[in-house]
């Protein structure tokens, strides 16, 4: 049973979201919050294993609270819900640690998937953003967003992990990755468990950071 907790400041939303994710046999809405200070106080409650949580609340927004929580508690998943205009915030959010970066009106069948994904360890990006989270994985890669790699740690990579990596900085997902690759995705999804251990990387943003950052998306093969 997936336990999920709904943050999101309108209460129609909240409650919609509760109705429709619960309907689902294998989810279970633990609570809902309308900022920042209520999903704290709720995650240290419940222990859920996914949050959605709204990019704009009043008081700790979704950014901060989503450092706050992947801080505390590395292992709860957390799928950012947004609005397509929503630039400003998207650079924290997948800093911190978001699994997911969701469209606000995206099918409740898609949204149940979505949280399927993430909890089975994979990112879930809205495909209608993809395109300029991308963009951004390069501004934060030259900007302030500075993800740190030992030199010696990319020494142990392989041939095909130095090629995942620079698919992943691409911004593909496992499925692209499998059809370049001439891979299956369940090899895919070993290979960037390995990369992530012998570089001492968090998760597969932080990983397409540094590929942009370093230029490993450009490393001659």
């Amino acid at each position: 049973m997936i336990k999920v907790l709904i943050a999101d400041d309108q209460e129609l939303i909240r409650e919609s979201l509760k109705i429709v994710l619960g309907a689902n046999e294998d989810m279970e809405v633990t609570g809902t919050a309308e900022n920042g200070e209520e999903v704290l106080s709720q995650v240290k409650k419940e222990k859920p294993d996914v949050i959605l949580m709204d990019i704009r609340m009043p008081g700790i927004d979704g950014v901060e609270c989503t450092r706050l929580v992947k801080e505390r508690y590395p292992d709860i998943y957390i799928i950012v819900l947004t609005t397509f205009d929503d630039d400003e915030y998207i650079f924290g959010a997948l800093k911190y640690g978001a699994s997911g970066y969701l469209l606000k009106g995206i099918s409740m069948k898609n949204l149940a998937e979505a949280i399927r994904t993430v909890v089975s360890g994979k990112a879930m990006i809205n495909p209608d953003i993809t395109d300029k989270v991308v963009k951004l994985f390069n501004h934060m890669a030259q900007g302030s967003y500075s993800i740190q790699v030992d030199n010696a740690l990319t020494e142990e990579l392989t041939k095909t992990e130095w090629k995942v990596i620079q698919k992943i900085g691409c911004g593909m997902s496992n499925k692209e990755i499998a059809s370049e690759l001439a891979l299956s995705e369940g090899t895919v999804r070993n290979y960037l468990s390995s990369v992530l251990s012998k570089l001492e990387l968090r998760d597969r943003t932080q990983l397409a950071i540094w590929a942009v950052q370093t230029g490993a998306v450009n490393r001659y093969i």
